[in-house]
């Protein structure tokens, strides 16, 4: 199957979001509109873009995914089940105790994930310390980090913005899931932050904008990054809090909430999931 087959990836990414939306109310809590919304981008990601190992999760020439949104771990523990870190029973497990998949990765305890998440602001920074290292060992390998967009909010991001240009991290490609929405409400009221675009570009990054949702616009922004030489490259996607189900879309009560057994019954009729 050629691997930049849209249609196949647009299935996957459905079969993302079910999963994503089984698991959380299995487990009665967890973050559902930052998994949604950046799910196209990751499915991407890990069925087209990364070259990454199941078998061989710490392959030396792997790329890597830094989950700097941490509390979006739902999103990334369903992708690394599908394409085989692990047995896909083990998602029933989601925050139970003694469970490898509790509310944020963890590194210690989950084939494939590089570095435990959740404290905002510090996932560019690590990706920076990968991306120096790979570049030391002359490995071609990349490290992709996914920022929310309240995250930005936190100033250590611009540190890493800057250290990332400042030593021509051509490596390293950050992704921003602008969904416009943050725990305590719109990004544009708890503090704004655009203008995005400009901002990332007068920090030395290349800026490619999208809409997160549109596969092949995601496609052409990871194959474009990765022929950008001299500095990092950032994707600005454009999303939608909750993406693929009606009723939790752009809502920000949703963003730290699970569904509960009538909506997850209607969401996987919405995502013609079974059930």
């Amino acid at each position: 199957m050629d691997k930049r087959d849209t249609a196949f990836l647009k299935q996957q990414a459905k079969r993302v979001r079910i999963e994503i939306l089984k698991m959380l109310t299995e487990a009665g809590s967890g973050h559902t509109g930052g998994s949604l919304s950046a799910a196209d981008v990751v499915t991407a990601l890990y069925f087209y873009k990364m070259r990454h190992r199941p078998d061989v999760p710490n392959w030396r020439e792997r790329d890597r995914f830094i989950l700097s949104k941490g509390h979006a771990a739902p999103l990334l523990y369903v992708v690394l089940a599908l394409t085989g870190y692990f047995d896909t029973l083990l998602l029933k497990t989601l925050r139970k105790i003694g469970s490898p998949l509790q509310g944020h990765p963890c590194s210690k305890t989950l084939p494939g994930v590089e570095i435990s998440t959740g404290s905002l602001g510090q996932g560019l920074s690590v990706s920076n310390g990968i991306a120096i290292g790979l570049k030391i060992d002359n490995l071609n390998s990349r490290v992709y980090c996914l920022l929310g967009d309240g995250e930005t909010q936190e100033g250590q991001v611009w540190e890493a913005a800057m250290t990332a240009a400042h030593y021509k991290l051509d490596n390293v490609c950050a992704i921003i899931d602008l969904n416009g929405l943050q725990i305590d409400g719109p990004v544009s009221k708890v503090k704004a932050i655009e203008p995005v675009a400009s901002k990332w570009s007068a920090f030395g990054w290349n800026v490619i904008d999208i809409d997160g949702h549109d596969m092949e616009a995601i496609l052409n922004a990871f194959d474009e990054a990765e022929t950008v030489k001299g500095r990092p490259s950032v994707i600005l996607a454009h999303t939608v809090k909750g993406k693929g189900v009606s009723f939790f879309e752009g809502k920000v009560e949703y963003h730290g909430i699970a569904p509960t057994r009538d909506e997850l019954e209607m969401a996987l009729k919405e995502l013609d999931g079974n059930g």
